[in-house]
């Protein structure tokens, strides 16, 4: 029995997996001006949330599509959730002493879980149908990704921030050891929703052993080309030029998102409205998702909707720059509904036609995510050094080299 004839089941359980994805990856925005605040951090430092957690990506992709070429998916997958587990849990010594490298640790190795999930999970949900349609599948197990991050939002700023009026008016007039202790009791509060997390994390990965999830031969499918005459996955430049793509994608959306927070208190919103702000913004991405699952690939090409996605994306990052107030961060919101149909629109135009070489190309388009490390990164320093609207202009040659991949680059070099 072949994957496509019974592919609701993978796809109940891949939508699952991205809805754990969507959990843990969109409570960074929470988490950075959170740990701002606990841990007394300039913009650039508060940043580091996103690096060690992207920067992961990059760090394990390959390791990743090893230990997935001999552990098998099912096998693999379980390993990963396993590995994000531990890394919840890391948080709790992270908050008892209060020492942020310890919650960058936790961090990154959630994410290090997170690749090898995704290294199995992104190429699995391609090849459940025909490649035309592969956004629109990525759109369906996306939407599982965004209604997670805001359900993940909600209940962190609540646990977080329901009283950081109050919180921050007594931070405000103390100092020394005072002050530490206050610091030290805000900390703390990540430890009861990260301990949850672990448990269902090592409660899913026992559920994944036994689900019998099917495995997909990827390297023996007739229906790739051999590729007999290339000796590299590096032989592939329309997949080199998506991993770059990937890269700024990913960067932009990290930013989009979780900048917002911190970002709002800068145009003099409350903390506590602030950070509710991502939950617009992964709004503004589920209802792209909706409109990609109608319109590809029926009424619209995965590159046309690249392209329309590019362009939306560099006018409201133009408008964002030149307004203020309540209409500068409608268009940072916006930006994330611009974002909604390129991860699926890059993936399949990138790893189209690889073949034998489709689980490497997975392995290195995940490296790419590595984006949403280093360009937030270059934000934040940007944010210190002018402000943090300012900063913004740092997407602009982003979204221009995501225009060009969907104008020339995903067919360079292809045969």
């Amino acid at each position: 029995m072949s994957v496509q004839q019974k592919s609701y089941v993978p796809m109940i359980i891949i939508g699952a997996l991205f809805f754990i994805f969507g959990f843990v990856t969109w409570l960074n925005s929470v988490l950075i001006p959170f740990l701002q605040q606990a841990c007394e951090l300039t913009d650039f430092q508060a940043y580091l949330v996103t690096f060690a957690f992207y920067i992961s990506y990059f760090v394990m992709a390959i390791p990743s599509s090893i230990i997935l070429k001999k552990t098998g998916y099912a096998k693999g997958m379980s390993i990963g959730l396993g590995v994000m587990a531990l890394g919840s849990l890391i948080f709790i010594p992270g908050a008892l002493t209060r020492a942020y490298p310890l919650f960058l640790l936790g961090l990154f190795m959630q994410a290090a879980g997170m690749t090898l999930l995704q290294t199995a999970s992104n190429p699995y949900i391609t090849i459940l149908g025909p490649i035309e349609s592969a956004a629109k599948r990525i759109s369906i197990v996306g939407i599982c990704n965004k209604i997670a991050g805001m359900v993940g939002i909600l209940i962190l700023v609540q646990l977080l921030f329901s009283d950081t009026k109050e919180v921050s008016q007594r931070i405000s007039t103390l100092s020394g050891d005072a002050l530490a202790m206050e610091l030290d009791a805000l900390a703390e509060r990540v430890i009861v929703p990260y301990v949850i997390m672990a448990i269902v994390l090592a409660g899913l990965a026992l559920m994944i052993l036994k689900a019998n999830l099917p495995e997909v031969n990827q390297d023996d499918d007739s229906s790739q080309p051999d590729h007999t005459n290339k000796s590299s996955v590096l032989d592939f430049p329309h997949l080199i030029l998506g991993v770059i793509c990937i890269f700024a994608y990913v960067g932009v959306e990290v930013i989009a998102i979780d900048t917002i927070g911190l970002y709002g208190q800068y145009m003099g919103f409350d903390l506590n409205v602030a950070s509710k702000f991502g939950i617009y913004s992964l709004t503004a991405l589920t209802i792209g998702y909706l409109i990609a699952i109608v319109v590809i690939p029926k009424y619209l090409k995965q590159r046309n909707a690249l392209v329309i996605s590019a362009s939306m994306g560099f006018v409201f990052a133009i408008a964002a720059l030149l307004t203020t107030g309540t209409a500068s961060i409608a268009f940072i919101v916006l930006l994330s509904f611009a974002h909604a149909m390129m991860w699926p629109s890059i993936w399949p135009l990138a790893i189209d036609k690889l073949g034998s070489f489709t689980k490497t190309g997975s392995a290195l388009l995940i490296m790419g995510i590595c984006g949403g490390a280093l360009i937030p990164l270059v934000y934040g320093a940007l944010a210190d050094s002018s402000n943090r609207q300012t900063a913004y202009w740092i997407m602009l040659p982003c979204y221009l080299y995501i225009l060009y991949f969907a104008i020339k680059g995903y067919k360079v070099g292809r045969s």
